[in-house]
């Protein structure tokens, strides 16, 4: 990935959620403007998730996802509704679409109580208006009275009348996608706000058989935009060349920045005097909940024989075998507890449900992730009473740093 690409994990992401045949890939079509569901009169023809990256003026950078029918049916159907149901917890915008020829059904009103639930916000899209007799040059209207699902009240709901075969509203669609995303995007610093024009920030990238070929890996890449941003100078070292580094630069940086990987080596290097963290800290705070992390990295020092602990990352890679998540964290959690504890793994969109099996979650930085799941991740463990940290807070936490690796954050937590 380039520098100037945004990540997929940094747009805002829009869900199109509906029955089967209500339109809903023609729709995606329409406002990509492209080809990119196969659409057919055959009900059930999307299966899995489809995803397209696309600017949506005057937003900015999103992500468009097209989902499979929430009335699938069968063994496979009712896989493809819990995929959509787990789109559903990164999404942050929703567009329900229905077939006006049959309005809101059961299905599209128990979705839009949950959206509510989950305070995600969403459109109601009436689609193949094209098909209504008398309504080809007729202005529909912009409120339509839905009636509800028995034992619910009564509500009144701002439909908005499409039609993705003749294009009839879709400018407008866009316009309320864009409007409602832009509430949600949100003033997030990754780093920027703990440094000023001018300082020196000097970043700790090892080069391993884990590191890619040729490119530095997503936190990287991004925690240098933001020290771009912000004005301040970035310098990148391999943990080898440090403390050469370090005698070189004419004065003291104002923060390390460093992979977890090689805590303990930089922290022993760079003098207690300068400020120092990681990147998977950093993350931390960018997309989740720093005090509750800090807290959940503790539960380290009290772990019991048998307990379980999840490793979660929000991607899914090929592992090797010194593996951070697979190997080097959980060898160095048995050395320092002296316990015989369990490890679990789960990667890209495959949380767990049953998160009380854990005695401890340690999740990556979530780079990958959208500050959206990160948060609803969070606040399942915290609705299941699970302790939750990360790779870095564990790493600082185990090498007796963890305190130092939150000094740059001051009064912040």
């Amino acid at each position: 990935m380039s520098l100037n690409a945004t990540p997929s994990s940094e747009r805002i992401h829009i869900g199109f959620f509906g029955r089967r045949n209500a339109g809903k890939s023609s729709l995606v079509n329409a406002v990509t403007g492209q080809d990119l569901a196969v659409v057919s009169d055959v009900a059930g023809t999307t299966t899995d998730p489809v995803r397209k990256a696309m600017e949506l003026l005057p937003l900015g950078p999103v992500v468009i996802i097209d989902t499979p029918g929430l009335d699938d049916e069968g063994t496979l159907g009712e896989l493809r509704v819990k995929k959509t149901e787990a789109i559903l917890k990164e999404v942050n915008l929703a567009v329900v679409v229905a077939d006006v020829a049959f309005g809101l059904q059961a299905e599209e009103e128990e979705l839009i109580a949950l959206l509510e639930t989950k305070k995600v916000p969403y459109i109601i899209a009436m689609n193949k208006v094209d098909l209504e007799e008398g309504n080809e040059n007729e202005e529909l209207p912009s409120r339509a009275y839905i009636k509800a699902m028995p034992g619910q009240r009564n509500r009144e709901e701002e439909i908005l009348y499409v039609s993705a075969l003749t294009g009839y509203n879709i400018h407008l669609l866009k316009d309320k996608m864009a409007a409602l995303g832009k509430i949600q995007l949100t003033e997030r610093k990754l780093v920027s706000d703990l440094i000023e024009p001018g300082d020196v920030v000097v970043l700790v990238v090892p080069i391993d058989k884990a590191a890619p070929k040729g490119r530095l890996i997503l936190p990287q890449q991004q925690t240098i935009r933001d020290i771009l941003a912000a004005g301040a100078i970035s310098v990148v070292s391999k943990d080898t060349e440090l403390e050469a580094a370090l005698k070189k630069l004419g004065e003291k940086p104002k923060l390390v920045i460093t992979d977890s990987q090689v805590f303990g080596k930089v922290s022993a290097i760079v003098p207690k005097d300068i400020l120092l963290t990681s990147f998977s800290i950093l993350f931390a705070r960018y997309k989740g909940n720093l005090e509750m992390l800090v807290n959940g990295a503790k539960v380290l020092d009290n772990l019991q024989d048998g307990d379980k602990i999840l490793m979660a990352e929000g991607c899914t890679h090929h592992r090797q075998c010194g593996d951070i998540g697979s190997v080097k964290i959980p060898a160095l959690i048995r050395k320092t507890s002296g316990k015989d504890v369990e490890f679990a793994l789960c990667s890209g969109n495959d949380f767990p449900e049953n998160l009380e099996d854990y005695a401890l979650i340690i999740h990556c930085g979530g780079c990958t992730l959208t500050e959206q799941m990160m948060q609803r991740r969070l606040q399942d463990c915290k609705e299941k009473q699970v302790p939750i940290t990360n790779y870095g807070m564990a790493l600082a936490h185990m090498n007796g740093i963890l305190a130092r690796s939150m000094e740059p954050f001051g009064e912040l937590l």
